[in-house]
Parts: C-alpha cells; structure tokens; sequence
C-alpha cells in the first residue's frame, strides 16, 4: 500500500489541491513558461500520490497552462508573440461586449463595487517592498477584483466566463512584465479613467480606455526576454 493511497473522495480533494497550487505557481510566475514537471517529484513535493498530480495536470491542461508532450511528460505551456497577440485580440473584444452590456444592466450595487474596488487598487503597492521586479501579490488580487467589478454587472454568464479564462491566461504574461520598466505609463490613471467612464455610463468611451490599456501591457511585453519577436512581426 502506497505512502499517499487514499479513498476516492479524498483524491479528488488532492487533485483540486495539486490543480490550485500549480495554477497559482504558473499564474504567478514561480514556474515559468516551458519549465518541466516531473510527477515523481510533485508528488512529493506537495505531498499527495503520483495519481492527483496526473488528474491536476489534465485539469491545468484542459486550461491551457500546461502542454502534454509524448514521452516527454507535462510542461508549463510557453509563451509567444503570436499568442500574446491573439490573446489581446480576443480578450479587447470580449471585454467590449461585456462591458456594453454591464454598463446598459449595471445599477447602484455595480457601480459600488467598481468604485471600491478601484479604492482598493489604488491604496495597493504594486510591486512587492525591496524587491521592484516581483508583483505584489496583494495588488494583483486587487487588480483582478477591479477588472472583474468592470464587467460583473453583464447579465451574459457565458460572456464572463470567457472573460474570466482570457484574464487568467493574461495574468501569466502578466508575471513577466514584472523585471520590466514601466517607463512613462501611470497604470493607476488608466484604472480611474476607467472607473470614471463606466460611472458616467459611456460606452463607447470604456470600451476605447480598456482597448487603449490592453495594448499598453502587450507593448509592454515586448520587451520581455521571454519573448522573441522576429524582425518582420508587428506589435500588437
């Protein structure tokens, strides 16, 4: 009988926990893009059976965040600039959709909760005390919070279920813009611009800041080593 054999119900509570802290480790850049992942030593490491790391990483697969390989194992998926630029595409035209409708259906409880979550944004550090290249945990929370109350009030469940999966794949491009300068840009401007058009119930004019910000990030990106961008590819 194995060290971590266990009853079904009890498996399937180790794969959620395999799937939730490899998500968050890929999510938050603690395993980079390509980085191997041996099921031996995961399974150790986090101390559940060689079974729940399997199903985990067919979970985290089916997400997009790990590639299969055969006879080869599990990777953490790459990144590059032509999905960086597909993923801005889909992600800018979904949030327009969802945020059309969630200013046209929006009432006083979804324009509470952008200006509180803006409020917590903005008294949040972005980068981590002493250390300029790594994120602030507490301020990406914040920032996915602020993104979400943006759109929450879209009546279209499948809209904000796609919004939801595109931001979580962009959180990972995200983690890499972290050793970067950030020149010039004042995110936090951005974010109150936003919060004031979607108070103001101007459509087109949230719709144009979101666009304007998403590209600014995958600008951004391009100076990340992570990505290599050919000579004759446009940015996004």
């Amino acid at each position: 009988m194995g060290e971590y054999l266990s009853t079904p119900s009890k498996t399937k509570g180790q794969t959620r926990h395999v799937f939730e802290r490899l998500r968050a480790d890929i999510l938050g850049g603690k395993l980079p893009p390509g980085a191997k992942l041996n099921i031996a030593a995961l399974a150790e490491d986090i101390q559940v059976s060689a079974g729940a790391v399997r199903e985990g990483l067919a979970m985290l697969e089916a997400e997009a965040l790990v590639v299969s390989e055969p006879a080869r194992g599990y990777r953490v998926s790459p990144v590059s600039l032509a999905e960086l630029q597909e993923l801005v595409q889909a992600r800018i035209e979904i949030e327009k959709l969802c945020i059309a409708e969630a200013i046209r259906n929006g009432g006083l409880e979804w324009e509470g909760g952008i200006v509180a979550a803006y409020h917590r944004l903005s008294r949040t550090t972005e980068r981590v005390a002493g250390e300029p290249g790594l994120l602030n945990p507490e301020w990406a929370a914040a920032h996915a919070d602020f993104h979400r109350a943006v759109v929450i009030g879209c009546p279209n469940r499948w809209l904000l279920r796609m919004h939801e999966t595109l931001y979580q794949q962009s959180e990972r491009y995200r983690q890499l813009t972290a050793p970067l300068k950030g020149g010039d840009r004042d995110v936090n401007a951005e974010h109150k611009a936003l919060l004031d058009a979607a108070l103001n119930h101007d459509i087109l004019q949230t719709q144009n800041l979101m666009t304007a910000h998403l590209k600014a990030t995958a600008r951004q990106l391009l100076e990340s080593p992570h990505l290599a961008q050919p000579a004759n590819q446009a940015a996004p």
